[in-house]
Parts: structure tokens; C-alpha cells; sequence
């Protein structure tokens, strides 16, 4: 019973003392982080209906680098969700897959007037995009 006591009081002192309160707004206050999309094959300016790195080595690698610095943090570490957002590892592959995923990606996901997902349309261009979609087919379960 006095370690339970020592731990709450440890943590009443760190969130007196500031220390937690960066912690927890940390979530919200993350900018999105650039997507070196050099080495992949341009796409141009009209978006694709799929994703034409499908089991590129070099587009999963770039979207690996880019879901780990702009995704994991609520999808999860390599894409394994822990409850805050979908896990995308179960995301449907192909056409339909694609489509859903392009949707949700520029324009994020809004419920009752708040952002829980923002969108990154003018954040990433395509190949960021289809990068990152190249990576989560590369984890994909059934």
C-alpha cells in the first residue's frame, strides 16, 4: 500500500510540476512531417484510382519511413493499432482498398465537428500517398 501511495504521489508531483503536461498535448500538437519521395517513379498531377507501387521495394520503404512519422503515433507503431485508431494492417487490398484509403487520406476523418483524423491532401503529394498505401499492403492481414 505505501509503493501505491509513492506512485500517486510522484505523479501528482510531476503534473504539478509540468512534466506530464507536455506528454499528453503532445498528440495534438504534431506537425505533419515532410515525405522524401525521391527514387520513386513521378506520378504527375492527376490522381490515380490505385496504387501503381503496388510491391515496390523502394515505395514500401519510403512508406514505411513516412507512416512511421506521420501515422504511427495513432495507428500504431508498424501499423499495429492499439485502439486509438483503425488498424490498417486489415485494410481491403486492391481497387476498393485503394479508393477508400485515397479518400481518407486527403481529407481525413471528422466526427461531430472534430478532426480525429486531419487530412494531408495539402500535406503529401501522390506518391507520399501511394507510398504510404505500399507500405500497409506490405502488412496486411486477413
Amino acid at each position: 500500500m505505501n509503493g501505491t501511495r509513492t506512485v500517486a504521489g510522484l505523479a501528482l508531483v510531476a503534473i504539478a510540476s509540468g512534466v506530464v503536461a507536455p506528454l499528453a498535448m503532445a498528440h495534438g500538437d504534431v506537425q505533419p512531417q515532410a515525405v522524401n519521395t525521391e527514387g520513386l517513379k513521378p506520378l504527375g498531377d492527376k490522381m490515380l484510382e490505385e496504387n501503381p507501387y503496388r510491391g515496390d521495394p523502394k515505395a514500401i520503404a519510403v512508406g514505411f519511413s513516412a507512416f512511421t512519422q506521420n501515422c504511427a503515433r495513432c495507428h500504431g507503431l508498424e501499423a499495429i493499432s492499439g485502439g486509438l485508431a483503425p488498424d490498417l494492417r486489415y485494410l481491403e487490398l486492391g481497387k476498393e482498398g485503394d479508393t477508400w484509403f485515397m479518400e481518407r487520406i486527403q481529407n481525413g476523418a471528422m466526427v461531430n465537428g472534430v478532426y480525429k483524423m486531419p487530412p494531408f491532401k495539402t500535406v503529401f503529394n501522390q506518391e507520399a500517398m501511394w507510398a504510404i498505401r505500399s507500405y500497409l499492403e506490405s502488412r496486411h492481414e486477413d
